[in-house]
This record gives structure tokens, C-alpha cells and sequence, in this order.
């Protein structure tokens, strides 16, 4: 699976290792492009997952504000909910583009 923004893979992984959370799908820490995201202050708790660290996403020296979250350290009953630690995984804006079914390249993943 890639989360694709402006013609560029930000994020690449196998389909089993993302995670569905009420229609988003969180990418792997692993999975992101080195580089392709930068910490925003946009400041955002969500009442069962907990505290969100929002992102910008860097594409070809432009930056767009706020198109991906995470929950870092997510409450342990968030966890328990979806039935993965989703910790640290990368989820997207709308307008950045999933692909599904898309296998990585060998050595593509940072």
C-alpha cells in the first residue's frame, strides 16, 4: 500500500501492516519516506485515542500543512479498541492518494 501526494510515494508498505481506524488507514513509522514529513503545532486530542501530532507533508521543497497525523503514545484503551498498537503510524488527508495492493520494492522502504 502507498499514501502518494503530488505524484510522490510518502509512504510504503504492505497492505497487512496498516492499520483501518475509522476509514483512515495508519501507515507503519517504518513505512514514511525519509524526510517526507515535518511536525506541525497544530494542537489536536481525540477523546478515545488520546493526544495527535499532526504533519506537514515536504514534497519537492513545498510544504503543505497538516495533511497527516499520529497518535505517538495512544490511551491503552484506544489500543485495546482497535485491536493493534497503532503508536506512532501515519495517517493521511483525503487528498493524498492510497493505493492499494501495491508491494514494495526491495530496499525502497527507509
Amino acid at each position: 500500500m502507498q499514501a502518494v501526494y503530488e505524484g510522490t510515494v510518502i509512504a510504503n508498505a504492505e497492505d497487512a501492516d496498516v492499520v483501518l481506524i475509522e476509514g483512515n488507514r495508519y501507515f507503519p513509522p517504518t513505512s514514511i519516506t525519509e524526510g517526507a514529513l515535518q511536525e506541525s503545532p497544530t494542537p489536536y486530542t481525540c477523546p478515545w485515542k488520546g493526544e495527535c501530532q499532526y504533519y506537514s507533508i515536504r514534497v519537492n521543497d513545498q510544504v503543505t500543512k497538516d495533511l497527516a497525523w499520529a497518535y505517538l503514545h495512544p490511551y491503552p484503551t484506544a489500543i485495546e479498541r482497535v485491536g493493534a498498537d497503532f503508536s506512532g503510524y501515519v495517517a493521511f488527508d483525503p487528498t493524498v492518494t492510497i493505493r492499494e495492493g501495491v508491494v514494495p520494492r526491495e530496499g525502497s522502504l527507509p
